[in-house]
């Protein structure tokens, strides 16, 4: 592979219809359908899903954005039986030593890097946008792949640049290769195998096994979605506890007996502990505002660059010309209490909710409803103004 960085633009992929509509991306079927039938339970292989559909970007273009700092990309390599695992960001002379197969690159959230990747998450959107993690994008010559796997969640796979071999089995030996830097099933079974070639698309729920290998120079776009564990949601929410709530009151024992053994932790101090701690609760409405702050809070490596500086009047007047969007990196989602941008919850007043509502639902606000916004909501447009500054948002013609 040649390295460069310069990415051609491709036109807009567009949204999905949902409700019962049928859907060329599930193979006909509705998305109401797809949702009682298929996730969560069983594959789905759809071909032509996006008709036309070739890829987002080039085999080039991807090596140079595994070659940026702000890119999250691992290189998979196998040989001897032996997987190696190499993470980026790399440079060009990695490429140039690579062997004719048998390897694959891997470069995570190119959503946050390409308006194109953005508009094909789009189309997934008859999946909560709480659910959806990022749209990974992976390269290999003949051969290459990231061997037998199962992954803990859902994922469609959809094919762009040339051909892949998928062989999937739902197996219940999910035993690991120890030793290994990847998570790779000591027994594979095929149980069905498919080539998909491009545009075609394959629907895994979790823990089903799966070995996809290339056929040729080949490209894959993975559409995954979060499944945080119980013990990662617990782990955040006492975090949330504790940043958010407050108990009240001090330790006494104002009849404090006499005990036979001094070093004994005796029950009426862990009766009276435990009665202190039934006063840390939580309802519906505190689960709710934990998720809007957890669920977009942006991960530790993503870093927003705010643009040159200019005026809130001349603001106003190109958010009112072309829209405004939410940049690539931003998450925004919403409860009936209220909104969260990354990581933060947003309070307006009660006639600017549906705005917010709508910019998070579909990562845009048109022109002539930011003019709507600007006659009437100041406050709203002060706030996109800050968000604007921060590198949340954009204007929709940047």
């Amino acid at each position: 592979m040649r390295y460069h960085t310069n990415m051609k633009k491709t036109p807009s992929l567009g949204s999905a219809a949902t409700k019962n509509t049928a859907l060329t991306l599930l193979g006909g079927i509705s998305a109401e359908e797809f949702l009682k039938e298929y996730w969560h339970k069983k594959p789905l292989l759809v071909r032509n899903a996006i008709p036309d559909f070739s890829g987002l970007l080039s085999p080039d273009e991807l090596a140079g954005l595994a070659c940026e700092e702000d890119a999250q990309s691992r290189l998979i390599s196998f040989k001897g039986k032996q997987w190696k695992m190499e993470q980026g960001p790399f440079n060009e002379e990695r490429f140039a030593q690579l062997p004719e197969r048998d390897w694959t690159l891997l470069v995570q959230e190119l959503n946050h890097h390409l308006q194109e990747a953005a508009d094909l998450l789009q189309q997934f959107n008859f999946i909560p946008h709480a659910r959806l993690d990022d749209l990974m994008v992976s390269y290999a010559p003949d051969g290459g792949g990231v061997g037998p796997h199962f992954d803990s969640y859902d994922v469609f796979l959809l094919q762009g640049l040339g051909q892949r071999l998928w062989r999937i089995s739902e197996q219940e030996d999910l035993s690991l290769v120890e030793g290994s830097p990847l998570r790779i099933l000591k027994n594979f079974n095929t149980e069905q195998e498919w080539t998909l070639s491009p545009g075609d698309m394959l629907y895994l729920p979790p823990h089903v096994a799966h070995w996809g290998i290339a056929v040729g120079d080949c490209m894959t776009y993975s559409i995954g979605f979060r499944a945080p564990s119980a013990q990662e949601f617990g782990s955040e929410f006492l975090n949330y506890l504790q940043e958010n709530k407050t108990l009240v009151g001090q330790y006494r024992d104002p009849n404090l007996s006499l005990q036979d053994a001094p070093a004994e932790i005796g029950h009426p101090m862990i009766s009276s502990v435990h009665q202190m701690l039934e006063g840390l609760k939580w309802n519906d409405e505190d689960v709710a505002d934990f998720l809007g702050r957890y669920l977009t809070e942006p991960k530790v490596h993503i870093l927003f660059d705010g643009p040159a500086q200019i005026s809130f009047a001349h603001f106003k007047k190109r958010m009112t010309q072309s829209g405004i969007q939410l940049s690539l990196k931003s998450q925004m989602l919403f409860t009936n209490k209220g909104s969260y941008l990354n990581g933060e919850c947003v309070e307006v007043e009660k006639s600017a909710n549906l705005y917010l509502q709508l910019l998070a639902n579909a990562r845009c606000i048109e022109n002539d409803i930011c003019r709507e916004i600007v006659d009437e909501h100041a406050e709203l447009s002060n706030l996109f103004y800050e968000w604007y500054g921060n590198g949340y948002l954009n204007f929709s013609d940047e």
